[in-house]
């Protein structure tokens, strides 16, 4: 594999023409694809298998007017809303209301069949119905607003939820967040390389990469359903991992190049030394985020599949496209330099990283057990962890989607928000029998009201509404569902051969949650068991990976507790956007573990690579630590850096979800970084000493014979001579 990355890497760099024309191709074959047959980002959220969504489905098929597309229209006024000017204002509006395209149907808040005026009179709504599930497109959002002049007009408030309140919220303006994380990226660079034109080429690789798996990602989406979700946590990784790959076989064509190298050798040994690193690190992310696969969720299977495809254009990428622009730039690939910007040596043993990693491999039970005791502090409030969704409770303040929550909770109850619905299967029950199920639900504490029984037009099916005294994420919500399905709704039912379900959002949460937790550890032991046999392929040990897992799942523990703390338990919410606290998304904790590992790995490769390189040029564990972590630490701290001002970025999005995983890969970056890497790493390597590199004989026979960072470079490279002068000093290193 190293000879091939090399042949490729010389190859590229001696043709660079051929291959940027090739990629230019892709890119532009790729593009035109997504603009032919690319789908748009689908939010429905299906779980197949539990009883939830049989229920939505059921529903679905027995009452299709029940399952329009819908969006609400509040209104709003202390003096009240049954003063005539006020109603014939809503009147006039429901009139322009009507006309908006798509518009169906616009129910009447004074109804007297059926009002949506709250008790007190000040509050009401009015129901339009769209003949698509398509968004609302900000035409039929400016259509609402003119069509609700008149009500405005009369001193009443006016707000949006569902379809209108998501395309008000789509007109905040702003820099979108993949500017600001690339802007951070330019500045890393920039003092990571003291060039220009070294800055340039790693987001330059990155960027085409992104406009290849996004457009790959669209034509994915034309044939199935991907969700927005899947695209943010794509642009993350391209961004981050994208820039990142590309610095880390930048910075080594540029030690080659110091060293006396011609460009093409220089570029092929890069790509055959940090290349190969790069290579099974992308691998491993690749593993760790398929895994997803065996949640046995078809969302998370989706954002998996479409991650890798994100990763794996990167990854390819910095393998070839920038060997190629390397070889275009040549020498002058330290041009244009930054002033006041120094190079620093590739190994420095006065540095900074030096000296401390070498106190750390003196004392690694002191070091060791401080970072380990940190790390489980943060990790504690994890056992607090709340999984639920995010609703329009936890927007901004000033979005109208949380105004429109407020006032329905204040006006109508907070259990309005989030009704329940029960969907009986008759299975040949008499209708009579079903009749006084809603009366018999009515005693309980936790239930407001119960809606009228509705009978299918074939009378095999049967539903009603129950709205909660607590809002969709309280607690008791959740008890409640338990409770109709355990106790209520089979001793309402006893005796009959009608089968209840209960569905909606704390109903899907409770079915998700079971869902997750029954999936859980064949998903961990997948992907920590596919990254360990990788790592032991690697390194050709049993130890390395063994504490990689370890020490990676600890770090990961240690981020989710960040989460709980920030998310729930409010500490600092408000320095991030956020009014209160957010559940953590039920997806979230598998998503972002199998990001998190994957990345993990990625350091991990690029560290104890050269930790092992080192040990077998002169057999001194101890010492092949302190060398490792002081040749590695300035350009992983720079990687590190790039990515968590990529993932930093995403915080400043309005959307809560968005932020946490913002909030999540950052926090997880900077502790791999720091805790795992500069300390855990060299305390465990140093503790371990030459068995960290054992491998049982049997293995040893049986696995292939994988070589990283040049362990057998000098079998096909030819020899250095004396660096150019003006390179001698050129090569970002390790500090």
């Amino acid at each position: 594999m190293s000879r091939l990355l090399y042949r490729i890497g010389h190859f590229s760099s001696r043709h660079p023409w051929r291959v940027i024309m090739t990629w230019v191709a892709i890119a532009a074959a790729a593009f035109l694809l997504n603009q032919s047959f690319g789908g748009s980002a689908d939010e429905t959220f299906k779980v197949p298998g539990i009883e939830s969504q049989k229920a939505a489905e059921a529903l679905e098929e027995k009452f299709p007017q029940e399952s329009v597309s819908t969006a609400n229209v509040i209104f709003h006024s202390d003096e009240g809303l049954t003063r005539s000017e006020a109603r014939a204002a809503v009147a006039e509006a429901r009139t322009e209301l009507a006309a908006i395209p798509h518009v169906v149907a616009v129910s009447d808040p004074y109804d007297a069949r059926g009002p949506t005026l709250s008790p007190d009179g000040r509050t009401g709504f009015t129901t339009l119905a769209f003949d698509t599930e398509e968004k609302v497109t900000a035409a039929q959002f400016d259509a609402a607003e003119r069509a609700t002049e008149p009500v405005r007009a009369a001193g009443v408030q006016v707000e949006y939820d569902g379809g209108l309140g998501s395309a008000k919220g789509e007109e905040a303006g702003g820099v979108p967040s993949e500017v600001l994380g690339v802007a951070f990226a330019v500045v890393i660079l920039a003092v990571a390389f003291g060039s220009l034109v070294a800055m340039s080429l790693p987001i330059v690789v990155a960027l085409v990469a992104i406009l290849i798996g996004f457009s790959a990602i669209g034509v994915l989406s034309g044939l199935i359903a991907v969700p927005e979700i899947a695209t943010i946590v794509a642009m993350m990784l391209g961004l981050g991992i994208g820039i990142d790959y590309a610095l880390f076989v930048l910075t080594r064509h540029r030690q080659n190049l110091a060293g006396g190298m011609s460009v093409p050798e220089a570029v092929g040994r890069a790509n055959s030394t940090a290349g190969l690193s790069v290579l099974f690190a992308g691998v491993t992310v690749i593993v760790a985020i398929t895994g997803l696969q065996l949640s046995g969720l078809r969302m998370l299977t989706v954002i998996g599949w479409a991650s890798a495809m994100m990763v794996t254009v990167t990854l390819f990428a910095a393998l070839t496209l920038l060997p190629a622009m390397l070889g275009l730039a040549g020498r002058r690939v330290n041009s244009l330099r930054i002033p006041f910007v120094k190079p620093k040596p590739a190994y420095d043993p006065k540095s900074k990283s030096s000296r401390w990693s070498a106190k750390v491999v003196a004392q690694p039970v002191r070091y060791g057990a401080a970072a380990l005791v940190l790390l489980g502090v943060l990790a504690a409030p994890v056992f607090s962890m709340h999984l639920g969704f995010p609703d329009a409770g936890n927007n901004a303040p000033t979005s109208t989607s949380r105004k429109s929550y407020d006032l329905i909770a204040e006006g109508f109850g907070p259990g309005v928000n989030g009704p329940l619905q029960v969907v009986i299967e008759m299975n040949g029950t008499d209708p009579s029998e079903v009749d006084g199920v809603g009366t018999a639900l009515e005693d309980d504490p936790g239930i407001a009201s119960v809606g009228a029984v509705a009978l299918s037009p074939e009378g095999d099916l049967a539903a009603f509404a129950v709205t909660p005294t607590t809002s969709p994420q309280n607690a008791r919500t959740g008890e409640l569902v338990d409770r109709l399905r355990q106790d209520l709704l089979p001793d309402a039912l006893r005796g009959t051969e009608a089968k209840p379900m209960v569905t909606g959002g704390a109903a899907l949460e409770a079915d998700l949650a079971t869902q997750l937790q029954q999936r859980m550890l064949w998903f961990l032991g997948a992907v920590i068991g596919l990254s360990f046999i990788i790592l032991m392929v690697v390194f050709r040990s049993v130890l390395v990976p063994l504490k990689a897992a370890i020490l990676n799942v600890l770090s990961i523990g240690a981020a989710y507790g960040v989460l709980v703390a920030i998310f729930q338990w409010g500490w600092g919410a408000g320095l991030i956007g956020l009014d209160g606290s957010v559940p953590i998304m039920s997806l979230a904790p598998m998503l972002m573990f199998a990001v998190l590992f994957g990345l993990s790995m990625d350091y991990e490769v690029f560290l104890l690579s050269r930790v092992r390189e080192q040990f077998q040029r002169h057999g001194d564990a101890k010492a092949a630590v302190v060398e490792g972590v002081g040749s590695t630490a300035r350009v992983i701290t720079s990687a590190a850096l790039i990515m968590t001002g990529v993932f930093g970025a995403f915080i400043l999005m309005d959307d809560p979800t968005t932020k946490l995983f913002g909030v999540g890969l950052s926090v997880a970056v900077i502790l791999d970084v720091t805790l795992v890497r500069m300390v855990l790493v060299p305390a465990a390597m140093s503790l371990l000493g030459k068995h960290a590199w054992w491998l049982p004989g049997w293995l040893h026979r049986i696995l292939p014979d994988i070589h990283l960072e040049g362990d057998d470079a000098d079998d096909f490279l030819p020899v250095p001579t004396s660096p150019p002068a003006d390179l001698a000093a050129s090569a970002p290193g390790a500090r």
